[in-house]
């Protein structure tokens, strides 16, 4: 996995007058799941959102595939290829389950197959098809939020803390659908608390700490040592599991 889909080269980042980003090194390799850790407010939420020009880089490059998308504007990041799911979810409440579906797959009507398959790592989605989205639990809300970003085949997801709230249980379901779409070489680019979840799943990962990229290298050898976890992050993985 050396050839990067997506990277970033000393990408700045202000909102009004706080400097949230600032120089920003980060590549993400084509074909697997990067993970990017760190404290709260080191700044790995605005990145997700600085890459997808929902934030505006006022510095640096963002390249994905080789072409320059940080002066795009956001929908034709998507339509690149770049699918997101935010923290927040961004599901429509009043609209169906199946209409949340359908308004995802831009390109025309969904594919049968995989609307099967999307309901096989996921099947709330079949279970509460006709039902509000406002009515489903944390946990569904979050698959709903997935498999919206993935009705139509995406070069890469962005994806941030799909687990945060959930119950353990849900947790698992959710590791395992990421680790289904993986197989799929879909470029995944993960923001996750779950220390557990993150090592399962991830390939190579990337810590911030500040808005800058700390250290960068394999999730294997990050999980791997609890003495470079502490410098870090101040905290032990194998706590986390």
């Amino acid at each position: 996995m050396t050839d990067s889909l997506l990277t970033l080269s000393g990408v700045h980042t202000h909102i009004g007058p706080y400097h949230i980003l600032q120089g920003v090194d980060l590549c993400v390799p084509r074909g697997g799941v990067t993970v990017l850790l760190g404290r709260n407010g080191a700044g790995k939420s605005t990145t997700l959102r600085t890459i997808m020009g929902l934030w505006s880089a006022s510095d640096g490059e963002i390249r994905f595939d080789g072409t320059r998308i940080e002066a795009r504007a956001t929908p034709d990041i998507a339509l690149a290829g770049i699918a997101y799911v935010p923290e927040n979810m961004g599901i429509f409440s009043d609209l169906t389950v199946g209409e949340n579906m359908r308004l995802a797959a831009v390109h025309g009507p969904m594919d049968a197959g995989r609307l099967a398959w999307i309901k096989d790592l996921f099947p709330p989605i079949g279970t509460f098809w006709d039902k509000p989205a406002g009515t489903l639990s944390g946990g569904q809300k979050q698959m709903l939020s997935v498999a919206r970003a993935i009705i139509e085949p995406r070069r890469m997801i962005l994806i941030d803390e799909p687990s945060k709230g959930l119950a353990p249980a849900i947790v698992q379901a959710m590791t395992d659908a990421l680790a289904e779409l993986k197989r799929t070489d879909t470029t995944i680019l993960l923001v996750e608390q779950n220390f557990a979840m993150a090592a399962a799943l991830g390939d190579t990962v990337a810590v911030m700490d500040d808005g800058r990229i700390v250290h960068a290298g394999t999730m294997a050898e990050l999980a791997a040592d609890a003495t470079l976890q502490e410098r870090l992050m101040g905290l032990s993985l194998e706590v986390h599991q």
